[in-house]
């Protein structure tokens, strides 16, 4: 099997700039959506910084089953350990330059990276924070991720909590991401893939804006990824776009090879560090750049905050 990716990153329509990034690299079927946070900026340097490290990680091992400076889990994946490495390499990058500016203290970013396995046919997860991933196949929609937040670890110590005390927890706490300590447990998981499915990393300004039953609805309609990219946004910020927003779909297919769907904000790595991406708005189409080339834009933040909130 291949892969087919597009994806799609919009600043919303309550934010004055876009801390959401997205990287795909062909070569190494590998796929990352983060979510920045921290201040004035900062957050955009965080998750751009973020998604960089880790497919340079990738790419300079590319001909090794290297994990140093982090030790090789023998109870994991070649693949499970080049990934869990790269995302530890990432936030020691991030924390790092956190502590060594003022600027960019306390910055952080969540984080989700998905790498494909045609041979195993299996797809490998790792994240941190409340980025997602999500599985459609043959009509249904599974959340294949688990939120690290204060919602979720609330309920896993207090299962029976009542509802109205369910519904006075504050929901855009998160308890991991990239950047506030310098280690950070990310969870690896595996999934056993088949020919026609299809994931969605996503950042939570689009699934807390859409259910599962809508972003269902809108990734089984047709076949153009790219269409399916932009409606999901555009749905998004119908529903309020209260958050920065991305969305980055992969389908798996019959093929030798991952291939990158045209899109504004989707870029295709050839063997070459990957350039993580942010765009402007799906309606401004004055500013939308040709199919393939991309631009970002960072600029030096200021007023960090911690990056525990969202």
């Amino acid at each position: 099997m291949r892969a087919i990716a597009a994806g799609i990153s919009d600043v919303g329509l309550q934010r004055d700039h876009n801390e959401d990034s997205f990287s795909v690299m062909a070569d190494y079927d590998l796929f990352i959506v983060a979510d920045g946070m921290g201040g004035h900026r900062a957050g955009d340097v965080a998750s751009k910084l973020a998604a960089d490290t880790i497919g340079e990680f990738f790419v300079s091992t590319s001909k090794e089953d290297a994990t140093w400076p982090f030790h090789f889990d023998a109870s994991l994946s070649d693949e499970e350990n080049k990934l869990l490495s790269a995302i530890r390499m990432a936030n020691r990058q991030v924390y790092e330059h956190g502590v060594r500016s003022r600027d960019l203290r306390g910055m952080g970013t969540t984080v989700v990276g998905v790498v494909f396995s045609g041979k195993e046919n299996r797809v490998y997860l790792g994240h941190v924070g409340d980025s997602r991933v999500y599985r459609i196949r043959a009509g249904e929609i599974t959340q294949l991720t688990r939120d690290h937040s204060l919602v979720n670890d609330y309920l896993a110590a207090m299962p029976d909590m009542p509802e109205d005390q369910r519904n006075e927890l504050p929901k855009n706490v998160i308890t991991r991401a990239l950047g506030m300590q310098d280690t950070v447990e990310v969870d690896i998981q595996r999934d056993d893939c088949q020919e026609g499915d299809i994931y969605l990393l996503c950042s939570d300004g689009l699934s807390g804006m859409l259910t599962d039953e809508e972003i269902l609805e809108i990734t089984i309609d047709g076949d153009d990824l790219d269409e399916r990219c932009r409606k999901l946004i555009m749905v998004a910020n119908e529903h309020g776009g209260e958050d920065n927003t991305t969305a980055l779909l992969v389908r798996l297919e019959k093929g030798e090879r991952t291939s990158v769907s045209p899109t504004q904000g989707a870029t295709a790595m050839k063997s070459r560090p990957p350039v993580s991406v942010q765009t402007g708005p799906v309606d401004d189409l004055a500013n939308t750049p040709p199919a393939g080339v991309t631009a970002a834009v960072i600029e030096d933040p200021a007023d960090a905050s911690p990056p525990s909130e969202r």
